[in-house]
């Protein structure tokens, strides 16, 4: 499958495009060829000819749709609840689907309780609307985090905020964590549920911009001299771009890990192509699945920035 874009709707309409087209580059070849009809013959048997080759069209077609049915019905699926659930939700409540989500987290969850805010938000994306937050299968951040125990968090990619507070609950005591998001609709809805789990401006400090224009005012504007520890779940083609702010900037500490979500669904071919032609990091990949859909794989890096230029 080819590498996507950062849009879920381009993503999977793009899936769709190569099936359909990967479909008819097989059946045209099977679809009976009829010999040419003379104008003189009667319309009668052109229209017999006609009548005949839309059923072999039809018939060479059916055996190649099943497959691709049955071979990629969980990304149809994802499809579904993605895109067209949501148009159809956002249209009928007049209300985008994370604010609709955290509505149901303001009714179903304890405040001040962080765990159960997420397994809140697990409950809403398995059962009510899907939400592309980090998910329970991705459990290598919260072991890492643990392992690592940093002081200075950055989190590119806020989105509603489940990420967040996943890490802000496991930091040490004294450390901080500064979260970047660029849309403020989302921003709006992830700074509530920050709150909502009990955490203050000490502890998360969400930024909203762009990452490319925030990165480069973390020393000046935000008192952020180094950090230890990055986690990038934002749009996948400026992963590249903004790792190499980090380093331009100087805010890496040797040492520091980064990890990226989402590395081979919808996949980051050129950040990964960059992070092992560089020789700056040592890497690996930990194999997982998509958040909330377990038969699509998915991945997420681990880098080291080792300091060497």
């Amino acid at each position: 499958m080819p590498p996507l874009s950062d849009n879920n709707e381009a993503n999977l309409a793009l899936y769709f495009l190569v099936f359909h087209n990967s479909a008819i580059s097989i059946c045209l070849p099977l679809v009976p060829k009829f010999p040419n009809i003379s104008p003189s013959l009667p319309s009668r048997l052109t229209s017999r000819h006609t009548a005949m080759v839309s059923p072999a069209i039809a018939l060479a077609f059916i055996p190649f749709v099943v497959t691709l049915l049955i071979r990629y019905r969980h990304y149809f699926c994802l499809f579904y609840r993605a895109v067209l659930v949501r148009r159809v939700r956002d249209y009928l409540t007049g209300i985008p689907k994370e604010e609709r989500a955290f509505q149901y987290i303001l009714t179903h969850t304890i405040p001040g309780d962080p765990q159960h805010i997420l397994e809140t938000f697990d409950h809403w994306s398995y059962h009510c609307e899907y939400l592309s937050n980090l998910g329970p299968q991705k459990g290598i951040l919260e072991r890492l985090i643990y392992e690592k125990s940093p002081l200075r968090v950055l989190e590119l990619g806020t989105y509603c905020g489940y990420a967040t507070i996943l890490i802000a609950q496991l930091l040490p005591l004294g450390a901080r964590l500064y979260t970047v998001e660029m849309d403020d609709r989302k921003a709006a809805v992830a700074e509530k549920v920050i709150r909502l789990a009990g955490f203050d401006d000490d502890t998360v400090e969400l930024i909203r911009g762009p990452s490319q224009e925030v990165i480069p005012q973390l020393k000046e504007k935000y008192g952020l001299s180094h950090v230890d520890f990055i986690f990038m779940d934002h749009w996948k083609r400026c992963y590249l771009r903004d790792l190499q702010l980090l380093e331009a900037h100087d805010l890496l500490l040797e040492g520091a890990t980064i990890v990226a979500d989402n590395i081979i669904f919808p996949g980051a071919p050129h950040f990964m192509q960059y992070v092992k032609a560089c020789g700056k990091y040592k890497w690996r990949i930990h194999r997982t699945s998509l958040q909330y859909f377990r038969a699509i794989p998915d991945g997420m890096a681990q880098l080291t920035w080792t300091g060497l230029q």
